[in-house]
């Protein structure tokens, strides 16, 4: 049988909220995730690290992601990977939307 499923915008999969990170998962597999966020301006995510590797795909607006300290400006259509293991942060410099695809890697 063929899927059915509605073709979608990203974008408006997932809204601003004053002063906050709103996130919404569209995938939750052993294999991996893949997760929407908006960020209002100002917001981000301290820094950490995980254990796989995530692929940023900015939606909408810009992003200030530091990798093992080495900062990178991303914007609207523009993506960067962040490799497991590896210290990083993401800080809003507008308000802005990304996809985040996070693949684990096997053992």
């Amino acid at each position: 049988m063929i899927d059915m499923t509605p073709v979608v915008k990203l974008i408006d999969l997932v809204d601003y909220q004053k002063g906050n990170v709103v996130s919404r998962t569209m995938i939750s597999q052993t294999g991996g995730t893949v997760t929407l966020f908006a960020f209002d301006e100002g917001e981000g995510l301290s820094q950490h690290t995980a254990p796989f590797d995530a692929m940023v795909l900015v939606l909408e607006g810009e992003a200030l992601i530091t990798i093992s300290g080495r900062e990178h400006t991303v914007k609207q259509d523009e993506m960067i990977i962040m490799p497991a293991h590896q210290p990083h942060a993401l800080k809003a410099n507008s308000a802005f939307k990304m996809m985040l695809v996070m693949i684990k890697n096997p053992q």
